[in-house]
């Protein structure tokens, strides 16, 4: 009987790991850490979202059920349930796996954005907060927090402070042109 079970728990380790490597390329190019928040509702970024494979997310919570700490499974199902529009439970995989590695600035910045699109403002600001502390000049969160205190704060000189990090500490950034028209409009709209 041990040897059944040990044949069985390799077996669903090598399927794991094989879903997990071949989703890997998925995942990185889907990861909400490039993804900007905007101005969508939940309901329409949910009515708009992609089809998800539940029996995909069925095998990231059997890997999670078998090992707490598989950080990559967490990450995945926080990023195949943010993808879907599905914020909420994306949340709880992303605290999840940022309790388990509180140095990566991805998962803290996506589950700041997935907090956002919940509604929670001040929610996500806090938690991009928690990402400035490991990286103060990372471009996505600057970019981020530049939407949340204009859009969802109407601050807009916080928002004109961030998005000036961002071009400061990041002159390369892809989506600097973007960044150099929010900010005039964050500027002319603070009055300054």
């Amino acid at each position: 009987m041990a040897i059944v079970s040990g044949i069985a728990g390799v077996l669903f380790g090598v399927i794991a790991g094989y879903l997990i490597a071949t989703q890997q390329g998925i995942g990185a190019a889907a990861s909400p850490a490039t993804t900007t928040a905007t101005t969508e509702t939940t309901a329409a970024a949910s009515s708009n979202a992609p089809a998800i494979n539940e029996q995909e997310l069925q095998t990231y919570r059997d890997i999670l059920k078998a090992d707490p700490k598989n950080v990559r499974a967490a990450t995945e199902l926080g990023n195949r349930l943010y993808d879907a529009g599905r914020y909420s439970e994306a949340i709880v995989y992303y605290r999840q796996a940022f309790a388990l590695e509180p140095k990566n600035i991805n998962v803290s910045t996506d589950l700041a954005t997935a907090i956002w699109y919940t509604g929670d403002a001040d929610g996500a600001l806090a938690q991009f907060e928690k990402s400035l502390a490991i990286d103060p000049t990372h471009g996505q969160t600057l970019f981020n927090i530049g939407i949340v205190k204009s859009q969802g704060k109407n601050d807009y000189k916080g928002a004109s402070l961030a998005w000036e990090k961002l071009l400061g500490a990041n002159p390369g950034y892809p989506e600097g042109e973007r960044v150099r028209r929010l900010l005039d409009e964050a500027k002319a709209k603070a009055g300054a």
